[in-house]
């Protein structure tokens, strides 16, 4: 990797861990919210793909040398379309390059269609030992409005194989849709509580830029909550969720103790990680610096350099102390652990009294929506529904 042209203030130690995340860009129909790197295709040469993670994983093996694999991760798109063989290749290679952890969580995102929830125990031969399930919603009006191809039925089918297929599950739901009460979500989110096994992602509907919802919203065609309306609906889901024993550690992200994605962890304790994929992010140490990476988004594209060259590498990039920094708040502060000094100062080379204002940190412990000690710096439930004001103030 090259040279950090502005070194960090001191030699980031390289970890002994390492996450990898595997993009599959892959959909059936793409949803009128999704952001995400996906695409549809009628056409997949599953032979060809797999034969280029496995070359990609090679090329970041070398970069990153011997490591504890502590997670895997399959997302997408909609992952539970590749062949469970491809998943089985990649799982292989890895143990192949690296040394898996002995509690190593290997994830992959499935759709709740009947097609895909039968081809889960495939998946579970393949080495998956924990699937998330899009479900999105629990009722037939609202997966309509959300684009969504499966039915409350496929989905109650889906939940049910998964149980009986993966000793940890999770499935999301999307909520503060319009017209959505506050009562409707209680009763959503109860039948939600009943059906999982201790995980459960809720995120608040957001309209992304580019989106055919974003597009909606600008012609006036999508009537959003407000924002009393959405606090209340916040609210509502942690109490909810702290009161069956699946309180947050995430903002969206809710766990039984233990029950916690390792994966998602991984990324907000700003650890290591390798991305492989179209589009897909890496944050790799090297030489006493983290490199930024990230592979070309275009799945063709992708697909015909890592075939001539063994990857597809858009940008490696040494981060930075600043920009290591402004990670470091962005995804430790979404958490309810917040930031550990310790951590801090190891990934960013600086500590946390070097780079926040002592009058900042007051005014914000006197609103409420920080706790700042000897542990490290995390944000208050009220500070969480202000994040981007707090880490604004915090890390201007």
């Amino acid at each position: 990797m090259p040279a950090s042209t502005r070194p960090m203030a001191e030699a980031v130690p390289t970890p002994d861990t390492l996450a990898i995340y595997v993009h599959w860009p892959f959909c059936r129909s793409l949803c009128p919210y999704c952001d995400f790197n996906s695409h549809v295709s009628e056409q997949v040469d599953h032979a060809r793909w797999r034969a280029a993670f496995v070359s990609e994983l090679d090329h970041y093996a070398e970069i990153a040398g011997p490591r504890r694999i502590t997670s895997i991760f399959f997302g997408g798109g909609t992952p539970s379309l590749m062949a469970p063989e491809t998943a089985a290749a990649v799982i292989d290679a890895i143990a192949d390059r690296f040394t898996l952890d002995a509690h190593i969580e290997i994830t992959l995102e499935a759709n709740p269609t009947s097609t895909e929830a039968t081809r889960l125990a495939a998946f579970a031969d393949a080495g998956v030992n924990r699937v998330s399930l899009g479900v999105q919603a629990l009722d037939d009006e609202a997966l309509k409005f959300l684009g969504r191809t499966h039915s409350a039925a496929d989905t109650l089918s889906a939940i049910q194989l998964a149980a009986e297929t993966f000793q940890r599950y999770s499935f999301d739901l999307i909520y503060a849709r319009p017209g959505q009460s506050v009562i409707q979500w209680q009763d959503e989110l109860a039948q939600a509580i009943a059906l999982s096994r201790g995980h459960l992602s809720l995120y608040q509907l957001t309209i992304e830029q580019g989106t055919p919802f974003f597009m909606a919203q600008a012609r006036g065609d999508l009537d959003m909550p407000d924002e009393g309306v959405s606090a209340a609906l916040f609210e509502t889901t942690q109490d909810m969720m702290t009161a069956a024993g699946i309180p947050a550690y995430e903002i969206s992200n809710h766990a039984a103790p233990g029950q916690e994605c390792r994966h998602n962890m991984a990324y907000w304790h700003y650890r290591d990680y390798i991305g492989i994929g179209p589009g897909a992010h890496g944050r790799i140490t090297a030489d006493g610096n983290i490199h930024a990476t990230r592979q070309h988004r275009a799945p063709e594209i992708w697909l015909r350099r890592v075939e001539g060259r063994g990857h597809a590498t858009q940008t490696d990039e040494p981060l930075d102390t600043q920009s290591v920094i402004a990670e470091l708040a962005v995804m430790g502060l979404r958490i309810t652990d917040g930031i550990t000094a310790n951590n801090f100062r190891a990934r960013a080379g600086v500590t946390l009294d070097e780079v926040i204002e002592p009058a900042v940190v007051k005014r914000l412990q006197e609103a409420e929506l920080i706790v700042y000690d000897s542990a490290g710096l995390r944000a208050t439930p009220a500070g969480l529904q202000r994040l981007d004001a707090v880490i604004a103030a915090l890390f201007a």
